[in-house]
């Protein structure tokens, strides 16, 4: 009884050793490849293969998928003669697997030294603020490089990006120097150039006020000019239509406000020797009249 359950147990894992080495089941986006003998037979792709029992085995795997290698920090020294430390990521993806399993011993190692070399090579032509500001240049650079030197391994480089660029601390003060002078002389030339705009808006706005008060001098004379030759005009056609006695009145009257008011706003008063002869200051007054009239009819 015993040694038949034994034998069963051993006869059930022969079976299950044997069908694991017969029957592979190849998840998506994998590859394995396959050695008959010790030499290359096949790849297997997803799905579910058959294999030779203990004549083929499965030698390699390898994920389809893109995936990424991160790349040490490493010294680099630009066209400037200034030393980086530099690192970065690269990301890339298998598109043979029978090259990338043959064509080289160890290809993230591979890759990873690839990667480091093109990185140096690319630094080395660019001077330091070159490098600080050509990151997409550089970028695109090395993964070219890489992926031509690797495409024998199978392999697609797809892209490579900088990670982090550290120059030395005498260049990070020098830098941090030369940004507070920018700083500086950026805050010099906006105050100096709000200071230029508010002098001219300053001198177009007194200008424009001076243009201002002349036009509404000129304005004013010339209004003042119109109703003195309008009341002039008046005069004059009512003196062609008979008003001589109204106009004769109108001038002794004025002639006595300005004594009045004389005589209210100076301390001296400057009295006609015949004030109190009301009569004789308008007989003055319409003989003024007469000798205008007369002067005007002459000319």
């Amino acid at each position: 009884m015993e040694f038949g359950f034994i034998l069963t147990v051993v006869v059930a894992i022969i079976i299950i050793v044997t069908l694991s080495r017969i029957v592979r089941i190849v998840p998506q986006n994998d590859a394995y490849i396959v050695q008959r003998l010790g030499k290359y037979s096949h790849t297997m792709e997803a799905g579910i293969h058959l294999l030779v029992p203990f004549i083929d085995r499965v030698a390699y795997k390898h994920s389809l998928k893109e995936f990424a290698i991160d790349v040490p920090s490493q010294q680099a020294i630009t066209k400037d003669n200034v030393s980086l430390g530099i690192d970065g990521v690269l990301y890339l993806k298998i598109m043979d697997p029978k090259r990338a399993s043959y064509g080289v011993e160890n290809l993230q190692f591979a890759i990873t030294q690839l990667a480091q070399t093109s990185m140096r090579a690319e630094i080395g032509k660019l001077s330091l603020d070159e490098t600080f500001e050509s990151r997409e240049s550089i970028n695109g650079a090395i993964t070219k490089a890489i992926d031509d030197a690797s495409e024998p391994w199978g392999t697609k480089v797809l892209r490579y990006e900088v990670k982090d660029i550290s120059p030395p601390t005498t260049i990070l003060d020098e830098m941090e120097k030369q940004m507070g002078a920018e700083r500086e002389r950026r805050v010099a030339v906006t105050t100096s150039e709000g200071y230029r705009v508010a002098q001219i808006n300053q001198a177009e706005g007194d200008k424009q006020a001076k243009i201002l008060r002349a036009q509404g001098e000129a304005e004013s004379v010339l209004i003042e000019a119109q109703a003195r030759a309008k009341s002039i005009m008046m005069i004059a056609k009512a003196i062609n239509e008979g008003g001589e006695a109204a106009v004769a009145q109108q001038l002794s009257e004025q002639y006595i406000n300005a004594f009045e008011k004389l005589a209210k706003e100076s301390t001296v008063s400057l009295i006609p020797a015949d004030s109190s002869d009301i009569s004789g200051m308008v007989g003055k007054a319409f003989t003024a009249f007469d000798s205008l009239k007369k002067n005007m009819g002459d000319r």
